[in-house]
């Protein structure tokens, strides 16, 4: 019963509008007042413990390479490479943003900085060139969910930081799902672009696609450069993230020459409120968690979740719950609450912990897209001026095709584990 007054307690606040951090270190704090134990000076230590850890240092660095990339010239031109691969397929714009999304999700690791980089350019061109509003937004936030699935990613890292596994399995562990989601969206935007007469690129000609090629050469290491390093054992996840933030910088500054001094101050205050927005909720969910754990709910949702007998049934349950969970939660609070949970269920039925891990956070980029919460929804609604109704209805089939792909790997892991195991022994 405790259990339930607690989560009630926390959505009373969320509803509330209180800060998702502030939610959980308020509820925590209440209940160290009320019970007298444990010691209100071990919710502070808690916090400060939940915050330090090496492998959480890769956030910000992680982020900061997304905003240089933006800032310096990066994006701009992996979106011209992208289009003289595919904009010549009918619906041509809306494939150059899937494919944009799938090289910049192996250098930031951060649906947000994907979604802001490409959408900003992309969407005012799909609408120049008649495409819906709404549909340009769709198929930009559906996009920009593969950018924590193809790594690096950071919700990856984070899960990889709560349940102590490899940051690395996991990260090779969403390559494959990441390029099936890429392909099921330029499926779907190539059904609906020519049911609605979308137009097409200008096929490029082969000195158009080695001039692009050419200009974004060095960008396209980068992900080369970030998961080789990792596979070879050159550096660990968070020394890649410093490694990329180094490159984008490089690149900006020095090759393409667009990143200015003055637009370090703005890259810094972008990468100071992503990091600090994601680190302040894992320290406050450190006690909120500890408490859960002294109030036995993990024993609680075992027992409840024992009448599924294989581990499938327990999977899709997993899915329904956080798929529905998604809609009226932030992704980053589900995957910090539910993650140290979740992850005893799951290990003890004989899921595969990359497995789940790589569910978990494709479940949690399906909801950053769906309403009324979902943030990537938010940001491409703002740049394309469109309603959320109008939105909803666009993102239908998008949505259907990520939930296509979570559904395939959920019920044949290989797609997950193969490559990880292949690589990684």
């Amino acid at each position: 019963m405790t259990i339930a007054w607690f989560f009630i307690a926390v959505l009373c606040l969320m509803a509330l509008n209180v800060p998702v951090a502030f939610c959980m270190a308020g509820v925590a704090l209440g209940y160290v007042l009320i019970t007298g134990n444990p010691p209100i000076e071990l919710i502070v230590q808690r916090m400060i413990s939940g915050a330090d850890s090496f492998v959480l240092l890769a956030i910000p660095f992680f982020l900061l390479a997304g905003s240089l990339m933006n800032a310096g010239g990066v994006t701009q031109r992996l979106m011209l490479f992208a289009r003289s691969l595919v904009g010549h397929i009918t619906g041509g714009l809306a494939h150059v943003t899937v494919v944009t999304n799938m090289i910049m999700a192996g250098m930031s690791g951060s649906a947000v900085a994907d979604c802001t980089g490409t959408g900003t350019i992309l969407i005012p061109a799909m609408i120049r060139e008649r495409y819906s509003p709404a549909f340009a937004a769709a198929i930009t936030a559906a996009a920009a969910t593969i950018g924590p699935i193809i790594p690096p990613s950071i919700p990856m890292v984070i899960y990889a930081a709560i349940v102590n596994t490899s940051v690395g399995r996991m990260f090779v562990g969403g390559f494959i799902p990441g390029v099936l989601m890429g392909f099921f969206l330029m499926g779907i935007a190539y059904i609906i672009s020519r049911r609605r007469g979308y137009p097409r690129e200008t096929r490029a000609s082969l000195r158009d696609v080695f001039v692009s090629t050419k200009d974004s050469l060095l960008a396209l290491f980068m992900p080369g450069i970030i998961l080789g390093g990792i596979l070879l054992g050159i550096f660990t996840p968070t020394e890649a993230a410093v490694v990329a933030a180094l490159y984008a910088f490089f690149l900006g500054a020095f090759v393409y020459k667009e990143l200015r001094w003055r637009d370090l101050a703005k890259v810094a205050e972008e990468v100071v409120i992503g990091t600090s927005s994601v680190l302040i909720i894992l320290a406050a969910a450190t006690p909120f968690g500890w408490i859960l754990a002294a109030e036995r709910a993990p024993q609680h949702l075992t027992a409840a979740f024992s009448v599924f007998t294989e581990p499938w049934h327990l999977l899709l349950a997993i899915n329904l719950a956080l798929l529905f969970l998604g809609c009226i939660m932030e992704a980053l609070t589900i995957l910090i609450i539910l993650s140290p949970v979740l992850f005893p269920i799951v290990a003890a039925a004989g899921i595969n912990e990359t497995h789940f891990g790589v569910v978990l956070v494709l479940n949690l980029m399906i909801g950053a897209v769906t309403p009324p919460v979902g943030v990537l929804m938010y940001i491409v609604c703002r740049i394309a001026n469109v309603s959320i109704a109008d939105f909803a209805w666009e993102a239908f089939w998008p949505t259907v095709a990520l939930i296509a792909v979570l559904m395939l790997i959920t019920f044949y892991p290989p797609l997950v584990v193969w490559l990880p195991n292949l690589l990684l022994k």
